[in-house]
């Protein structure tokens, strides 16, 4: 039963090809098999008026708009056959006009479909505090109002902006702010919507509701900047406003050389622009499912045509030219302890804890100096630091605010000995062996390793600019963009910032392409003439903003999307003046009444099944 459920499901959504397919097949065996010409004429009557009047109407109102495409031709054949009585020609143009957008419906719907997974991320649901029994209940985000108590368990998404009441944990901004180090959150310290609660709960007080909050703000700028980034035309379309016109003109000749409406109803069948129809919605779902295999999802036609042609790559920094999670950079040590002594011990107790900065610091401290041991007796307070014995050494790893508490010195003294570090606050933790400062910590997010050779293949691919657009500190960000080979850098932004900066970028290049994952990204995915969203870890909110998502975390995809597009497109355009060409010929042909309608409706689908057998080689 599943296949019929299959079948019932595309009649339901594809009516008009469906029922264009089942009057031809009908119609002629009718006609072959049981020689009844009559009840032949009329199903094939019954199906061009029902599956061609939505065709020839819909033409009409795209004109009364100013959009003369492709379907024009097809319009004009449909009508004539059904005025000359070529109603086999007809049906056969029904079909084909039908069919193709169908293909093309089909290839936006199933790239939606791969997609789904990927927006399930954004917060749905919010745990607020019951004023009449003191527990928590789920409610739905959107009923979030301000003065609301909420709970936000570790791994959950801050559903509102709001203020700490209780509670500590490590919040990752980074989706929103640029920031790759998590933050520590605490009583009194603001949160803001679309962050992520690490290894700790907290309680807050909404100061907004969800619709205020920052996350809704920028989805609001994404919503701004997709209603004023301009259509891209069709491909087929811009071929059409030439063959169109050449077409009519074909017809007249035709009259003026046979004084036939025959041979005017056989040359718009055999212009009828089936390659232009078909050949770029086969090309485009062929390009959209090996784009697919390589874990991008295209979520449109329009995109695979552009980004192959882009003239300009725009990188987000933070989880896009780098991995978006920090490691160990160095250990600075401390009052003539060695480096090499302070990472094992300070390894040693951080295999217990589920901070990301934890897991870095075991990651390294196993690369530099083997095994670590095991340690005992840990406390962790969730956001500012943890405490244990290893070895028989009381060890404490966390923030200046948690290494004063513990007595391993003054906070302005280490923060003096921070700055000869010379590396900012947030990106460092204090390591403390039995009571005194043992080592500073240096967290860094590197470039990913595969990013010069990404450049080294967009120049290849024609890109002449590329540029990075960060909400991170400048001087991070000119290290990162100086390492990875990028000249152009603008940081300290805003996602209105960003957007304007996109913006500024169209103005002087024809294809823009832009590469991000976080929250604040979202607006200037929207804006540019491709957005391109790094799904495997980003915000549910970029990859709704881009036309092109993903779900891998490698950015060599980038590349390889543009390669597509590419090929994609010259298969094409290939297609469509291969099949124009001999759509040409058989018109001359016609013209002087060398083909009849119903002839030339059988060639028109012998060169279909040509386009499509080339525009399949996309796959």
């Amino acid at each position: 039963m599943r296949w019929a459920h299959t079948v019932l499901a595309g009649v339901r959504r594809y009516p008009l090809p469906v029922l264009a397919l089942a009057g031809l097949a009908g119609g002629l065996l009718v006609l072959y098999a049981f020689n009844a010409p009559d009840i032949s004429r009329l199903i094939l009557i019954v199906t061009l008026v029902v599956g061609g009047s939505p065709v020839v109407l819909g033409t009409l109102r795209g004109m009364l708009h100013g959009d003369f495409a492709a379907d024009i031709v097809a319009s004009l054949a449909i009508i004539g056959s059904a005025v000359t009585g070529e109603y086999l020609a007809g049906v056969v143009i029904v079909l084909m006009q039908t069919g193709g957008e169908a293909l093309e419906s089909y290839a936006v719907r199933h790239a939606s479909a791969a997609l789904e997974a990927l927006l399930a991320r954004a917060p749905r649901v919010a745990h607020r505090r019951s004023a009449a029994d003191a527990g928590m209940e789920d409610i739905p985000v959107a009923e979030i109002a301000p003065g609301d108590v909420l709970l936000v368990r570790p791994g959950e998404i801050v559903p509102a902006d709001g203020v700490v009441l209780s509670g500590t944990s490590a919040v990752d901004e980074s989706a929103l702010t640029g920031e790759p180090v998590p933050v520590a959150a605490g009583p009194g310290r603001e949160v803001m919507s679309g962050s992520v609660c690490l290894d700790g709960a907290l309680e807050l007080r909404a100061e907004r509701t969800s619709g205020e909050s920052q996350y809704e703000q920028i989805v609001r700028l994404v919503r701004m900047a997709q209603d004023e980034k301009a259509p891209i035309g069709r491909l087929a379309d811009r071929y059409a406003i030439i063959f169109t016109p050449l077409t009519l003109a074909m017809c007249a000749l035709a009259y003026v050389l046979t004084r036939r409406p025959e041979a005017m109803v056989a040359v718009l069948v055999v212009a009828t622009p089936c390659p232009l129809i078909l050949a770029t919605p086969v090309a485009i779902i062929s390009g959209i499912n090996r784009a697919a295999r390589r874990g991008i999802i295209v979520k449109n036609g329009a995109a695979i045509e552009q980004i192959g042609q882009a003239s300009a790559v725009v990188f987000d920094k933070t989880g896009t030219l780098t991995a978006g999670t920090p490691v160990v950079d160095r250990i600075v040590p401390l009052n003539g302890v060695r480096a090499d002594d302070a990472l094992r011990l300070a390894a040693g107790l951080e295999q217990l804890s589920g901070h990301q900065m934890a897991r870095a610091l075991v990651a390294a401290g196993r690369e530099r100096v083997g095994d670590v041991p095991l340690p005992t007796d840990v406390v962790e307070v969730a956001g500012l630091g943890v405490s244990g014995c290893v070895e028989g050494h009381t060890v404490d790893v966390g923030s200046i605010a948690y290494a004063e508490q513990r007595g391993l010195g003054r906070a302005d003294e280490l923060r003096r000995a921070r700055e000869r570090a010379g590396v900012d606050g947030d990106a460092t933790a204090i390591v403390g062996i039995d009571g005194h400062a043992a080592a500073l910590v240096v967290y860094a997010d590197p470039l990913r390793p595969s990013v010069p050779a990404l450049l080294g293949r967009l120049a290849r691919l024609g890109v002449r600019e590329t540029i990075m657009l960060t909400g991170d500190d400048e001087a991070t960000a000119r290290a990162i963009a100086a390492e990875a080979g990028i000249a152009a850098v603008q940081a300290d932004l805003r996602p209105a910032q960003k957007v304007e900066a996109v913006r500024a970028l169209l103005e002087r290049h024809h294809t823009v392409v832009m590469v991000g994952d976080g929250i604040n990204d979202a607006p200037a995915l929207a804006m540019a003439t491709v957005g391109v969203a790094m799904g495997a870890h980003g915000a549910a909110v970029s990859a709704e903003a881009a036309d092109v998502v993903i779900t891998v975390d490698d950015l060599e995809r980038v590349a390889d999307a543009m390669e597509i597009g590419r090929r994609t497109l010259r298969i094409a355009r290939q297609s469509i003046w291969i099949g124009l060409g001999i759509s040409g010929a058989m018109m001359v042909a016609a013209a002087f009444g060398l083909i009849p309608p119903v002839l030339g409706a059988l060639l028109q689908e012998c060169l279909d099944v040509a386009v499509i057998l080339n525009a399949l080689r996309a796959r």
